[in-house]
């Protein structure tokens, strides 16, 4: 492997443990989140200028007015994508962003569908994929309001920016038993869990914690 992809000095492997030991000490307890995130260089998803601080437990920006979540953000949120949902077969994430989450999830679920509305992040995702040749994610440049329906239903759905309220179309794509992983408000939000029941199209609603992510915007961007 590369000194690109393993990284030296802020982005080294040993800083890269410092990461996951504070992830430990805040709660993230599912190894297989832990390691995946150990040996993903999350520096290759920042601009170079910003890549030392890949490993820092902060958002950092990513241009267009995005950002690339802290750690524990990623962390929590796909544990407890795994942990409600069960076995997936599939996971639709609104958001591709720069692609770290992305490429977090197509580690731990078969395959990963993500839908992007600002063309120039999703092409750079595209990028990162291949260098890292992952094969299991297929992107798609849409409104993420609208989600992947010709794909679902799924048995997981993660959004990656907050809407004031939860968008009808994500539920309606949720299989039963699915589980939607999403960030909810405005100035003040917290993140949400959504959970399809077996028998029946009813949601049981689980408030988690208080967070902050970019707002859930409408259309698409070239």
């Amino acid at each position: 492997m590369s000194l690109h992809f393993q990284g030296v000095g802020m982005t080294s492997m040993r800083t890269r443990e410092r990461m996951i030991q504070r992830l430990r000490e805040q709660g993230i307890t599912d190894m297989r989140v832990l390691d995946v995130m150990l040996n993903t260089p999350r520096h290759l998803f920042l601009d170079e200028a910003l890549a030392h601080r890949a490993y820092e437990d902060t958002a950092l920006p990513i241009g267009h007015g995005q950002t690339l979540s802290q750690p524990y953000i990623v962390a929590r949120m796909t544990e407890l994508l795994l942990g409600t949902a069960g076995k997936l077969d599939k996971v639709l994430e609104v958001g591709t962003g720069s692609g770290y989450q992305t490429t977090v999830l197509a580690q731990l679920v078969p395959h990963v569908y993500s839908v992007e509305r600002i063309k120039p992040l999703q092409d750079k995702a595209k990028e990162r994929l291949r260098e890292l040749s992952l094969r299991n994610v297929s992107l798609k440049h849409a409104d993420g309001g609208f989600g992947w329906p010709e794909m679902g239903p799924y048995k997981g759905i993660i959004s990656t920016a907050a809407p004031q309220a939860v968008p009808e179309e994500l539920l309606k794509q949720l299989a039963p038993g699915g589980v939607l992983v999403i960030p909810l408000g405005g100035r003040e939000q917290h993140l949400h869990l959504f959970i399809r029941e077996e028998e029946r199209e009813n949601y049981i609603t689980r408030v988690i914690e208080p967070v902050k992510f970019v707002p859930f915007l409408s259309g698409t961007a070239r």
